[in-house]
């Protein structure tokens, strides 16, 4: 049902944005990339987050790390994944087809900056075989709530 509900969401929301349906699986960074043609980065990865008592879906690129400091520094607490069950109730997708379109009840979107290194994107499509190509600033403009710097590059972990 999920997949179907991102279809319809983009069509009444986003008709010009390709929705797409692969054989090869799309259920994490590496694989999406392989999938899809593009590297890692672009992929954008949705993580459902708690930190604190704050609750909000977090799209970031696929190759960031989430980093507990800035999180903390942000919000005031240690952000917290939710788990594969929690997170098919707050967002209505499985783990691996999580995107920020239809989801099962209103929750903020944050795009982490890191995201802005690429002018289209690839978040999942509501299943493990599927994605949406997007510009990122109408990523933005269609879901984001603001813009947050919560996460680090794989080259500002080297020496931790």
């Amino acid at each position: 049902m999920s997949a179907e509900s991102v279809r319809a969401w983009l069509t009444a929301n986003a008709p010009d944005l390709r929705y797409i349906e692969l054989q090869e699986s799309t259920a994490t960074v590496d694989t999406a990339a392989k999938a899809l043609g593009v590297e890692p980065g672009r992929i954008a990865k949705s993580l459902a987050v708690r930190a604190g008592d704050h609750l909000f879906l977090l799209v970031t690129r696929g190759n960031a790390r989430l980093d507990n400091r800035k999180c903390k520094d942000s919000f005031g607490a240690r952000p917290r994944m939710l788990d594969a069950e929690q997170t098919l109730a707050v967002t209505g997708h499985p783990i691996g087809g999580v995107c920020p379109f239809a989801l099962a009840r209103p929750l903020p979107v944050y795009l982490d900056e890191s995201l802005r290194a690429f002018d289209v994107v690839y978040p999942a499509g509501g299943s493990l075989n599927t994605s949406v190509e997007v510009p990122t600033e109408r990523l933005y403009e269609l879901v984001g709530e603001r813009w947050v710097d919560l996460c680090r590059l794989p080259e500002e972990t080297v020496g931790e």
